[in-house]
């Protein structure tokens, strides 16, 4: 094992006893993992979950049958642990970190965990590569297991998106079956908040914008969690494009850089390690392969291009390796996913786009002129940027969910002049998207919401999965 593929240390945190009770918070998808992996490892577990209904009981009847108890119904609070105490309580990463009934356990003595620290626990001996950002680090996570599985190594995808990784480090303590050689893990801020001793191997950072304020409570708050998993790590892999890690080059006493745009328009600080000149992916010893191997639009897939590549070089595969990884990447569900053509309107779901940033880089990757869908929960952060590149590309914007008056009332003072039509949800919203399509002579109808998805659905994979069905139904053209 090279040195950049040691393993991830085994976390400083309080050790769990042998056959201790463990409470776990959240019956969705990491709290099913996280169960799953501490009742595989000896403890008892009792899991809490604060909804009580046909999907909850549904997903609680296999955990009861393996032997997990399930509790519905029940508040997160001090007072619904079992008595005895736990000896620890893990919590699912949308469970502010400071909320007030875990800060009464802390105090209790209860050791309150995060998946990602009993996950890295579980798979000691397996290095991470653990991959951050505001945007892009789907795009880049997915195509960096795409290009390190073609290339014969086995490194699976899990954390933000994906499998859990409890779920994955569950089936590494199986000693029948192979154990990865690298792990691809997303993190988001939420994640690496709740485990701030993960270490990993390689560290890759893609963007930083404004994004989850409301939890965070502050941009210096929110960067500082992102810096902390690049800090720990062992190889740190930056975007020389993204504005904000530009402007922190010199903070950094070593990290490898990537750049997509000239080198001669990069400061100093920064030496890049990839980049990209005319049309070719050149690295220190010299020409790689051409940048349109990877076929997905906009200046910003470029960036991926080139991140995933720095950490493919450095899990040991070679360029030709990587472009025929490339040139066979299928793209990101959720992700400027083109559904269909349809009457010579291409249909693209970016339900993935949460935030008024991510919505404006797609926009700047298709051509116009467009009709956007955009709705749901509204974040906090700067529309500006969003409402220029909408009234660039869009010749109609369909608003629909909770957000439609905050954001209707965005685009009149934004000076937005095409068309704004407002619906309640994503089944009113796309038959008049496609009469907007027809009657203005757009070429694409786009999902980009701006916004969180949970005022009416699970999550942006729920949400992207509906537009498909409803893109996918439309009539039939006679």
């Amino acid at each position: 094992m090279s040195e950049t593929q040691r393993a991830i240390p085994v976390p400083p945190v309080q050790e769990l006893p042998d056959g201790s009770t463990v409470a776990v918070v959240g019956l969705g998808r990491t709290g099913i993992g996280v169960a799953r992996l501490l009742r595989a490892q000896g403890h008892a577990v009792l899991l809490l979950e604060s909804r009580q209904g046909p999907e909850q009981v549904a997903a609680a009847a296999p955990l009861e049958a393996e032997g997990i108890a399930v509790r519905l119904g029940v508040p997160l609070a001090l007072e619904s642990l079992p008595d005895p105490v736990p000896a620890a309580v893990v919590v699912s990463p949308g469970i502010a970190w400071n909320h007030p009934e875990l800060e009464q356990m802390r105090q209790s003595g209860i050791a309150v965990l995060g998946e990602m620290t009993l996950a890295a626990r579980a798979t000691t001996g397996v290095p991470w590569i653990g991959i951050t950002g505001t945007n892009g680090k789907t795009t880049v996570t997915h195509l960096l297991q795409h290009l390190l599985s073609q290339g014969g190594l086995r490194a699976p995808l899990c954390g933000n998106v994906g499998v859990s990784a409890a779920e994955v480090a569950l089936g590494c303590l199986d000693p029948k079956v192979s154990r990865p050689d690298w792990l691809v893990v997303e993190l988001s801020s939420y994640q690496i908040e709740q485990s701030p001793e993960l270490s990993p191997a390689i560290g890759l950072w893609t963007t930083l914008t404004p994004d989850h304020l409301e939890r965070h409570g502050s941009l210096d708050h929110y960067r500082a969690i992102k810096r902390r998993l690049l800090d720990n790590a062992d190889v740190r892999i930056l975007n020389g494009d993204d504005p904000d890690l530009r402007e922190r080059a010199a903070s950094w006493e070593s990290a490898e850089w990537i750049t997509a745009r000239p080198i001669s328009e990069l400061p100093k600080t920064i030496r890049p390690c990839l980049w990209i000149e005319a049309g070719v992916v050149h690295g220190p010893g010299g020409p790689l392969f051409a940048a349109e191997a990877l076929a997905m639009p906009g200046d910003h897939n470029r960036q991926n291009l080139l991140m995933a590549t720095a950490v493919a070089l450095r899990a040991g595969l070679d360029a030709a390796a990587i472009e025929a990884g490339l040139r066979s990447f299928p793209g990101v569900p959720h992700r400027l996913e083109r559904i269909r053509v349809r009457q010579g309107v291409s249909w693209y779901n970016d339900s993935k786009a949460t935030n008024y940033d991510a919505a404006e880089v797609a926009l700047k990757a298709l051509e116009g002129p467009l009709v956007v869908l955009a709705g749901g929960e509204a974040k906090q952060g700067e529309a500006g940027g969003w409402i220029q590149q909408l009234q660039r590309q869009a010749k109609a914007v369909v608003l629909y969910g909770n957000a439609q008056e905050e954001l209707a009332a965005l685009l009149a003072e934004g000076g937005y002049s095409g068309e704004v039509h407002s619906c309640e949800g994503l089944a009113e919203g796309v038959p008049v998207a496609e009469a907007l399509a027809e009657s203005k002579g757009c070429r694409g109808v786009l999902l980009s919401p701006a916004c969180a998805s949970f005022d009416q659905y699970r999550d942006f994979e729920a949400r992207g999965d509906h537009f498909r069905e409803l893109v996918v139904g439309l009539a039939p053209l006679e």
